[in-house]
């Protein structure tokens, strides 16, 4: 039984949050989450556990350019290929800023911006690691100019933001959107982004660090495999997708939690006429619900899973 039907009719928007349907297949497949080392909410334990009572078999940690949410777990002897819990896939996501090539093709991109996964990426690459800590430089510098600018605004949330930034994680706008809400100045995390911190927002400040052509090089250059996430245009920009594989992008995140069937069924026939992967998950940051709801409007087919696994080991990295 498929969760997505067979007709598609235009693009649409990655935010909708979709309602759980009847029928819907049990899903053992999430390859997009977020642990407290980025910018989610859950400790890398704790998501793990959370997967593992979901009875999810293949996951990826899909931490904002840190692998320390991985090492934690590493650490803690789960997430190998024993059968004791879900099999856990490394994996970054890095959040690029648009290449001058990709601006001079006239793609509007939301606020300038290619996210790109890499699964599969050698833990143990100092390159890749050195990339990664400068990409958390250049957040905390973008989060540290956010704060001054709400500052500013007259909506101050030092007070609140004090424990994120003693800490060396990946810190991201859902830090400060979190502590607006502690602070009282929204009532919600998705009320902070639309009137304060997105691109129309007042205190909003553009991405600083690493841009579009560089994320994929650095992901192919640890062994990984490069995809672009949650893109549901990608089916209408055919010129952008044909320069990011030119640039060594392999895969298209096709199974996105909010993506809507139309979205799906064209996203998966664009992979298999380009015949590169098809990825999915959750996106799973623990704003607003728990990890079991999130489930019930994730479906991704086992055999995605299994074919990024190949695509992975056919790189003798991970």
């Amino acid at each position: 039984m498929s969760r997505y039907g067979d007709e598609a009719n235009g693009v649409q928007s990655r935010f909708v949050e979709p309602d759980p349907q009847p029928g819907w297949p049990k899903n053992t497949v999430d390859l997009h989450t977020h642990t407290d080392k980025s910018d989610g909410v859950l400790p890398p334990e704790e998501l793990y556990q959370a997967m593992a009572d979901c009875g999810l078999e293949v996951v990826a940690i899909s931490d904002h350019d840190t692998l320390n949410g991985l090492r934690v777990l590493r650490e803690a002897g789960v997430g190998q290929a024993d059968g004791n819990g879900p099999l856990i896939i490394p994996a970054v996501e890095i959040n690029s800023i648009a290449d001058r090539d990709l601006i001079d093709m006239g793609v509007e991109l939301e606020e300038g911006e290619l996210h790109i996964l890499g699964f599969g990426v050698n833990v143990e690459d100092a390159a890749f690691l050195v990339a990664m800590e400068k990409q958390r430089d250049a957040r905390r510098i973008r989060l540290m100019m956010i704060i001054d600018a709400l500052r500013d605004l007259g909506k101050p949330i030092d007070d609140q933001i004090a424990a994120v930034l003693a800490s060396d994680e990946a810190l991201g706008r859902p830090h400060i959107a979190r502590a607006m809400v502690a602070a009282g100045h929204v009532q919600n995390v998705q009320q902070a982004f639309d009137e304060w911190i997105d691109n129309k927002g007042p205190a909003y400040i553009p991405r600083q660090g690493m841009h579009s052509r560089a994320a994929i090089d650095t992901i192919a250059s640890a062994g990984g495999v490069p995809v672009l996430a949650h893109y549901p245009a990608s089916v209408e920009q055919p010129e952008l997708i044909d320069l990011l594989i030119g640039w060594g992008l392999r895969g298209l995140e096709v199974y996105y939690r909010r993506f809507q069937t139309p979205t799906v069924y064209a996203m998966e026939k664009l992979c298999a006429k380009l015949n590169i992967v098809a990825t999915g998950g959750s996106d799973y940051h623990g704003d607003g619900m728990s990890y079991a709801e999130a489930q019930a409007t994730t479906y991704v087919p086992r055999e995605v899973g299994d074919k990024l696994l190949e695509a992975i080991a056919a790189t003798g990295a991970g």
